[in-house]
């Protein structure tokens, strides 16, 4: 496994960059960072529109959040991969198509945890802030939010794990990305297919490994009385 790393490291890590497009680990850690930022502001108006009182706006985002939820991830890339040149009227690249896929799998899971975060949030602060004379816009961006985000900090980095190991599946329609070239490093040579898989495995198992401890420390500190316990 030494000598493949040595031979083979760059194409895990980027690629055929710079003489070819990004690929490896980067376009890998590219995707799942992309996805995560544009689904996230989505995720928030959704996960609003999930605890409005107002069935015309509750009701398409409850439909979307169980619709998307019920669906396993690949799926939602093959109608992507269909559909986005559809609507564009263009062809895309496999990694718009999977970024697409992505941000529409993410924004129904993080508009769940994001409400669950709204409705943790006491009542009684939301009535005192209505009864000041804020509006719902203001109460949301001033109290709300800013507490339901930050408690809910640690379940949003679990789902950027889970994104980092879904961008495995760009592999189905030929994207690039670190089990793909995995997949191109094992086709060239043939009889060792089990320890370049493993490496790949040791790939993923350290950035997820290193996010995790990532999680732990948050979830830490955003609960004195845990970390107390531990102490």
């Amino acid at each position: 496994m030494i000598n493949i790393l040595h031979d083979y490291g760059l194409i895990f890590l980027i690629g055929q960059y710079p003489n070819g497009p990004l690929g490896g680990l980067a376009l890998t850690l590219c995707l799942a960072v992309g996805g995560l930022m544009l689904a996230f502001p989505l995720s928030v108006l959704v996960g609003i529109a999930r605890t409005s009182t107002i069935p015309v706006v509750a009701l398409p985002a409850l439909a979307l959040t169980t619709t998307v939820r019920a669906l396993p991830v690949l799926l939602i890339i093959f109608w992507a991969y269909f559909m986005v040149p559809l609507i564009t009227g263009h062809t895309v690249s496999g990694v718009t198509t999977v970024v697409c896929a992505l941000v529409l799998y993410e924004t129904a899971f993080l508009a769940e945890v994001i409400r669950a975060g709204i409705q943790a949030i006491p009542k009684g602060q939301v009535e005192a802030s209505r009864s000041l004379g804020m509006s719902y816009a203001k109460t949301m961006r001033k109290i709300v939010l800013p507490q339901a985000l930050r408690q809910m900090t640690p379940s949003i980095l679990n789902q950027f794990i889970n994104l980092i190991k879904n961008t495995s599946l760009g592999y189905i329609i030929s994207v690039n990305e670190l089990t793909y070239s995995a997949y191109q490093v094992s086709g060239q040579l043939l009889t060792k297919p089990f320890q370049v898989y493993f490496i790949l495995a040791s790939f993923y198992f350290i950035v997820c490994y290193l996010l995790n401890l990532a999680v732990g420390y948050l979830e830490r500190r955003s609960t004195p009385g845990l970390r107390a316990s531990r102490a």
